[in-house]
């Protein structure tokens, strides 16, 4: 299982980095981010990690708390215009509602949808 976490932070200078040494002091790679504020105090960052178990462990160590966790598809991509749209069209037609989705690491879409598992039929049929 490929799993998002979704992290709240304080929307303060030197999170980013504290997150950051975190994860790396748990031997936890980041294969994918995003990170978003919304105005107010408070910072929403997205996490791909190669393993979620260690990225638990290392921010529960930092006093940093996981929002949320999801199951995502992570789709390999070719980097040219046009591909959000095809894939986009992809599950759009299948249905699919994406609600979430950024670039990771290596050109690849990582895809968060109510219908996962319509999402993955879709995909993998094209």
């Amino acid at each position: 299982m490929t799993t998002d976490l979704t992290i709240e932070l304080s929307d303060t200078a030197g999170e980013l980095a504290r997150l950051g040494r975190a994860l790396g002091a748990g031997g936890v790679n980041i294969e994918g981010l995003c990170a978003t504020t919304c105005g107010g105090s408070r910072a929403t960052v997205h996490l791909l990690v190669d393993d979620a178990e260690a990225a638990f462990t290392a921010l529960a160590a930092a006093a940093i708390e996981v929002a949320a966790e999801e199951e995502v598809l992570v789709v390999a991509v070719e980097d040219r215009p046009g591909v959000l749209g095809e894939i986009g069209s992809i599950l759009g037609d299948a249905g699919v509602n994406v609600d979430l989705a950024y670039l990771a690491t290596s050109t690849r879409l990582v895809v968060g949808a109510d219908d996962l598992a319509g999402a993955r039929a879709a995909l993998e049929s094209h």
